[in-house]
């Protein structure tokens, strides 16, 4: 049960941790209006540390006044009062009316039932001036929010501290009440009494995402300044040390070099601090657009492209020089060791100066794009001119490397899935979820504002949802979903046999080259010699295990997941997160399970199929009562391979392998997956 102290005590103390004492006077709507002192609880609050809707030891109501009554959500006993002659418009000796002390409490039924009765919907009440909403809000309260506005309360009134609805939820980081208070129409720029901004009071209260994450998604302005002390958001967060959203902010072009009324940027402010972390990154951010005429290495490191090109160039580098070095005619190891030190140096400086947060995703891309490269370079330069079968073994890895690089480029620039939607098509999802009390982040998205199909997720690194999400693949430099899953396993397919053609061209050269063999001078000989007879091939064979290691496993848990399991990578890792998933702790029962025969049949094709919230559901319906599907799920149990064209209605078995079948078969279109 909460009561009007409590609001004063949380809502409106702004002091700002470690600031000069002029902002510790002046900071946003209070310092000019000062609120009320906290006063004693009176016999209104009692039972303030409660929760809410707990009941004391008194089971005897009827005992109670209406304002107990209605802070615990006793129906009967606050009809019975009203029925007696109550007005529900009375407020009491603190000027809080019954609707302030429903909406407060989250009572739902008393608000129908005290509008109902004639209650004021908007009635100030309070030290503060507020609305019942603004009880709400502040409260975070979204289903009581949507009720009162059902009933005609306007988000847009002010209380006595100047701040509407969205600024209170704002401020209190009330995220899904921010996105409906902006999906009902409210200015996401709005300001208060005051020129504060619902992102500025976001970039001073709340210490993390959301609801700026929301608020930078709704395009809010940046770069705006308030009434009185011309700061922007920036210089709000810097203010309150808010690290979370000075990133933010940064990432959506806030202008670094704005200046309040004083004549202070975000840095000045965060310099007067002695906040190191603050200092440097808007230091960077300024250097980045080309502030302080920095050095020629600064503008480089700036340079957020060029970065990018020397975390992907890197690995040639890198490769080359430790195969180059290993393949010197020089006997003396120590030179060898000095020159491997220099690389190592290199390495150093280009990683201290150059990468960044990102090279988490670069440094996997150029690695394998550093490797393919130099693994044809030797094809083409060591293995051409052996002795080696044009038709039965160049031919086939030229044409393997066609079906690679299709498959890859596929993967690496394809649309992977992504969920798209207008601005209305946003709001009106936010509308739709918020009234039906489904407003919830689990099914939610705060960054895209859609709702979360069923097997999506949304992928932190490209910052997108994703329609069947399996996971990002940094190998690959883009997500994995429905829209290029298939192109994914065609690249690690064909990529292991590349690998697989290398090892056997290594091999090939040394029984050439090399006057040793396995079988005559066992295993740690033969190993010392060919690594001696040529270094760099060694090197090239060292490079192709090691990857021929990951993309063999990659792949048997991909066609595992897909035609056993019928689950993604990410449902895998993170089934109990999900409710329709049952997980023990020796299985993960998935509602999925009856469609993973068709898994192979459909997914060449139609891999979004299932991006659709029924649709797995109506497949799996149809499946149970499919009586061909039956047959097949049997035939899977019994050990026998069948493939299954569906073209119409028209079925079609071979006893062909299922795994790869779509690689002949990739033309075909599947219309109807209910065959019979």
């Amino acid at each position: 049960m909460l009561s009007p102290g409590m609001q004063r005590e949380e809502g409106f103390n702004t002091k700002m941790a470690d600031g000069p004492d002029e902002y510790d006077t002046e900071a946003g709507c209070v310092p000019l209006l000062h609120p009320e002192e906290i006063k004693p609880q009176s016999h209104y609050n009692h039972g303030y540390g409660e929760p809410l809707g707990r009941k004391t030891h008194i089971d005897d109501y009827s005992t109670w006044d209406i304002v107990k009554a209605t802070q615990y959500g006793i129906y009967e006993r606050c009809r019975e009062l009203v029925e007696a002659g109550y007005d529900v418009r009375q407020p009491d000796k603190e000027n809080v009316t019954l609707l302030h002390w429903a909406a407060i409490n989250n009572r739902i039924d008393l608000v129908k039932y005290y509008i109902s009765k004639g209650a004021i919907v908007d009635q100030l009440g309070g030290d503060l001036n507020s609305t019942p909403l603004h009880w709400a809000t502040r409260q975070g309260h979204l289903s009581m929010v949507v009720q009162l506005m059902k009933y005609g309360a306007d988000p847009s009134l002010i209380d006595g501290e100047g701040c509407s609805c969205i600024h209170l939820a704002a401020q209190f980081g009330h995220t899904s009440i921010v996105a409906y208070l902006i999906a009902k129409g409210q200015d996401v720029d709005m300001m208060d009494q005051n020129g504060m901004t619902p992102l500025m009071w976001a970039a001073y209260r709340t210490h993390s995402v959301d609801p700026t994450r929301l608020l930078l998604t709704f395009n809010v302005s940046v770069n705006l300044g308030d009434k009185y002390h011309k700061n922007t958001a920036l210089h709000w967060a810097v203010l309150a040390g808010n690290t979370t959203v000075i990133s933010l902010l940064l990432e959506a072009g806030a202008n670094v070099d704005a200046q309040n009324i004083k004549g202070e940027s975000a840095l000045d402010l965060a310099k007067q601090r002695k906040n190191v972390w603050m200092i440097n990154h808007l230091q960077e951010a300024r250097q980045a657009k080309g502030y302080d005429n920095p050095s020629f290495l600064r503008k480089l490191k700036a340079d957020k492209d060029f970065r990018q090109k020397v975390m992907l160039g890197t690995p040639f580098l890198v490769i080359w020089l430790v195969g180059f070095i290993a393949d010197l005619n020089i006997d003396s190891w120590l030179i060898k060791g000095l020159m491997y030190g220099g690389v190592w140096a290199t390495v150093q400086f280009l990683s201290k100066s150059f990468f960044d947060h990102s090279m988490h995703s670069a440094l996997p891309l150029g690695i394998y794009l550093a490797t393919k490269f130099w693994m044809y370079v030797t094809w083409f330069f060591w293995f051409w001119n052996v002795h080696l079968n044009f038709l039965f073994i160049h031919l086939p890895f030229l044409a393997n490397s066609v079906a690679l690089f299709y498959n890859f480029g596929k993967s690496w620039k394809s649309d992977p899935g992504i969920i798209k939607a207008t601005e209305e098509q946003k709001k009106k999802t936010i509308v739709e979820l918020a009234e039906t009390g489904s407003l919830d982040l689990s099914i939610f998205c705060s960054t895209c504002l859609i709702r979360k199909p069923v097997r999506s997720k949304h992928c932190g690194v490209c910052n997108r949802c994703i329609a069947k999400f399996d996971h990002h693949c940094p190998w690959v430099g883009n997500c994995v979903g429905a829209g290029n899953h298939r192109y994914f396993m065609g690249y690690l397919f064909f990529l292991l046999f590349m690998i697989c053609w290398m090892i056997y061209g290594c091999i090939s050269y040394w029984g050439l080259h090399c006057e040793t063999t396995y079988t005559k001078d066992g295993f740690w000989t033969y190993i010392t010699q060919i690594a001696t007879c040529s270094p760099w091939m060694f090197w090239m064979f060292l490079n192709s295990v090691f990857h021929f290691m990951w993309v063999a496993v990659l792949l048997m848990c991909q066609m595992y997941q897909i035609s056993c399991l019928g689950i993604t990578t990410n449902e895998r890792m993170n089934a109990r997160r999900y409710k329709h998933f049952k997980v023990t702790t020796t299985s993960i029962e998935s509602p999925f399970k009856y469609v993973h025969i068709y898994q192979f049949i459909i997914f060449p094709w139609h891999t979004k199929f299932l991006t659709k919230p029924n649709a797995a559901i109506n497949l799996v319906n149809t499946s149970k009562r499919n009586v061909f599907f039956r047959y097949g799920n049997w035939m899977l149990n019994k050990k026998y391979f069948f493939f299954l064209a569906v073209y119409k209605k028209l079925i079609i078995p071979a006893q062909v392998c299922m795994t790869w079948h779509w690689l002949v078969y990739r033309n075909f279109r599947i219309h109807h997956l209910n065959c019979l």
